[in-house]
């Protein structure tokens, strides 16, 4: 019989806090508390005026900004998807159009919100912005589907789907992915797909605002780790799985934080 795991809470990628409760008690709390940014730009006000206003909110990734529409994106809960160029986002005439906003370079869906990521910290999100909320204003007023056929795509198998073949402790892994790391990790802008288990190791990708994240890696060992390590002993340890894409955006990460620091370091 499958063990089964209680699950009260999970550190998201954008702040990670200690336990607040005894460990006896075997309960975690994490806070996040992102600042949720209203737009006051033309745009904005052109936005109201057509009953549709974009909320901007920051994300851990000083590349990413999350758009909230106020309506839903994708039909399907807990389902996402992410695109890191434009020959890649055939599926979604959407993430198209907004690949050809000068700087986008990552387009990113959830349930309620869209992710953009940009390619460096010289693309102006104050000239970005205008454009990415006229695309997206006009594209959820045409009533077409964001990905094309859905449907079929949502009838396959989600990296979480607990298949006849996984063993016990596979299938924990993704019960605590799908139930409290997912959903946690979307509030920021991204997820996490289950990439494998083996001798002890799971592996996993992240996507959206948390690809090369620079709190990613926390996530990762003081988050996710911890919590998977204290109801399934025998994970090892979790690393993470990067495309050459995602290797990218790390750089550029690096370079933007080099040059806040030396901006701040007195002359």
């Amino acid at each position: 019989m499958m063990r089964k795991v209680v699950l009260r809470s999970i550190a998201s990628c954008s702040k990670l806090l200690q336990p607040t409760s005894a460990p006896a008690t075997r309960q975690l709390s994490y806070g996040l508390s992102p600042s949720l940014l209203r737009v006051r730009s033309p745009s904005a006000t052109l936005f109201a005026q057509r009953n549709l206003f974009i909320q901007v909110q920051e994300t851990p990734n000083p590349l990413s900004l999350k758009f909230l529409p106020g309506e839903k994106i994708l039909d399907v809960p807990g389902r996402t998807y992410d695109f890191t160029s434009a020959t890649g986002a055939k599926q979604s005439p959407l993430a198209i159009q907004l690949f050809r906003v000068q700087g986008v370079t990552g387009v990113f869906f959830g349930e309620d919100f869209i992710a953009i990521t940009k390619g460096s910290e010289e693309d102006d999100w104050a000239v970005m912005k205008p454009n990415i909320f006229a695309t997206i204003m006009d594209y959820i007023q045409s009533g077409k589907p964001v990905i094309s056929d859905e449907q079929t795509l949502e009838s396959q198998p989600s990296d979480t789907t607990i298949l006849p073949e996984d063993d016990d402790v596979v299938a924990m892994i993704k019960e605590l992915l799908e139930s409290r790391i997912k959903p946690m990790v979307q509030e920021d802008g991204g997820d996490v797909l289950y990439m494998g288990y083996d001798d002890g190791v799971v592996k996993l990708k992240l996507q959206g605002a948390c690809t090369g994240c620079p709190s990613s890696s926390v996530t990762l060992k003081s988050g996710i780790k911890n919590m998977m390590q204290f109801y399934v002993p025998e994970i090892k340890d979790v690393i993470e799985v990067k495309t050459e894409a995602d290797e990218l955006v790390e750089r550029e990460l690096e370079k933007f934080e080099i040059r806040t620091k030396q901006r701040k370091t007195p002359e």
